[in-house]
């Protein structure tokens, strides 16, 4: 049943401000968390006799758990939290049942912590992008479960009936995760399928939760904030709904490498795919172009900062994807860093910089103004872009190198390895700037809700004592 009056912003951001301080909050500590088990993992390679004595600490266990704290930690809650705001405001109506909400988000971060706690334990599935265990996942999906069905409740109850092209990409993705996740878990983990076709789901998984449903939640974050920053309106719909189509199409298949050993069309539909996905990026591409054309808003490392470099970063993660389509690209590319890079690229150049202006954006509104300061944004901005450039874009250079090296036969392999350390050494020192910029994002999420916190405690303290000092006893 659809509103017939639309409800007062400053109302719906005090539905949202519960929920979303339990998922911005929450995203905010594993997100540094997640840096920083990625920078020791790095270090591995530098120096491989750090932390030999400490199983937990090895680079088997800290890098999934890195991978695990970024897409499951960070990047899933956060996306979350901005979809429930969007589908809230844009539908100008007050969440649903926020406090079950609230319970769904803090569920979520109890099994993220029970999925890191077994990977670091030794318990790593060996899936990538699903490294968790089967208990773990249970209350995963219950929880995301829990935080949709609301999701959805708010979308029938809005008053504006025209959708926004944001709400097209939330609504897509609060489908296609719940989806793609319990299909990937069921046939791994709880009935596992034999052979390579444990390999084949475990690839479909992993291109449909990062061409796929990141791209989703990613641009329905992109198309309403960059024209909101921009101060010019999104160009256009048509395009936007194009963009949806083709993604959801073409990028379902993207998953299967060139060098899998399979039937051949399976990792041919895959390349094609890949190829395919230049399409939707491209139509992203002139979205952007033309919303930003002709506005006035000075890009000086503020929200509208994020914004833009999160859509070209995707645009570039997208060409370097179909790249690989080719054979003859994809025979150097296959077995090197270069695939690390380009999930970098996507994953830390394009989401988290995207959902980074998200989160500023919506924090003053649920904790006041003043709540978010503009140099420390503009601080993080710096850091983090200079991170995402130094990490994605010499892995991709050093897998290139390394994969020109590969194969030629009369090179020997300690060589091949010794021509990518270069390369390594400057994504190491880009880990090291996002782990600086992550923990500056830590700080002004946490001091934003600290902060409104204890404005709400002074002023029930004020209340309390206010028929103290009104009779003229001291307080």
């Amino acid at each position: 049943m659809i509103a017939t009056s639309p409800t007062p912003p400053a109302q719906i951001d005090s539905s949202c401000r519960l929920p979303l301080f339990a998922l911005f909050g929450g995203a905010a500590v594993w997100l540094a968390l997640s840096s920083g088990f990625g920078l020791l993992a790095s270090l591995k390679f530098h120096a491989p006799a750090l932390f030999a004595n400490c199983a937990c600490l090895s680079y088997g266990r800290a890098f999934p758990a890195s991978q695990f704290l970024l897409v499951y930690g960070f990047c899933i809650p956060a996306g979350l939290g901005v979809g429930l705001w969007l589908l809230a405001r844009l539908g100008r109506v007050e969440l649903a049942q926020p406090f079950l909400i609230t319970i769904g988000g803090k569920l979520w971060q109890v099994g993220v912590l029970v999925g890191l706690i077994a990977i670091l334990a030794g318990e790593n599935t060996g899936f990538e992008w699903l490294e968790m265990p089967r208990y773990a996942s249970v209350i995963l999906f219950f929880s995301f479960l829990l935080i949709t069905v609301w999701a959805f409740v708010t979308h029938t109850r809005r008053s504006a009936v025209e959708l926004y092209p944001s709400q097209w990409f939330i609504l897509a993705a609060l489908f296609w995760f719940p989806w793609i996740f319990t299909t990937a878990t069921l046939l791994l983990q709880w009935f596992p399928v034999r052979g390579m076709t444990q390999a084949s789901v475990a690839w479909w998984f992993g291109g449909n939760l990062l061409n796929v449903w990141l791209t989703l939640a990613g641009l329905a974050a992109t198309f309403y904030f960059l024209p909101k920053l921009a101060g010019r309106p999104l160009q256009s719909r048509y395009l936007a709904l194009f963009v949806i189509l083709t993604t959801m199409v073409f990028g379902t298949w993207t998953g299967i490498p060139a060098s899998a050993a399979l039937p051949a069309w399976m990792p041919s539909l895959s390349a094609s795919a890949k190829l395919l996905l230049l399409v939707p990026a491209m139509a992203t591409a002139a979205i952007v172009i033309l919303t930003c054309r002709g506005s006035t808003t000075p890009c000086n490392g503020g929200l509208y900062c994020f914004a833009k470099f999160g859509a070209w970063s995707l645009v570039a993660a997208s060409g370097l994807l179909a790249l690989t389509a080719c054979p003859q690209i994809s025979r150097v590319t296959d077995f090197t860093w270069f695939s690390h890079g380009q999930n970098a690229i996507r994953l830390y150049g394009f989401f988290a910089m995207t959902l980074f202006a998200a989160v500023y954006f919506i924090l003053p509104r649920l904790a006041g103004e003043g709540s978010v300061c503009p140099n420390r944004v503009r601080a993080q901005f710096w850091l983090s872009m200079l991170g995402s450039l130094l990490f994605g874009f010499p892995l991709v250079i050093g897998g290139i190198i390394q994969g020109l090296k590969l194969v030629n036969p009369e090179i020997a392999f300690l060589d091949v390895l010794k021509s990518s350390l270069m390369p390594f050494r400057l994504s190491t020192l880009g880990e090291l700037c996002i782990v600086v910029g992550n923990l500056l994002f830590l700080f002004n999420v946490g001091y934003a809700i600290v902060r409104y916190y204890l404005s709400v405690c002074k002023v029930a303290c004020a209340d309390l004592t206010a028929p103290l000092v009104t009779a003229g006893v001291k307080p």
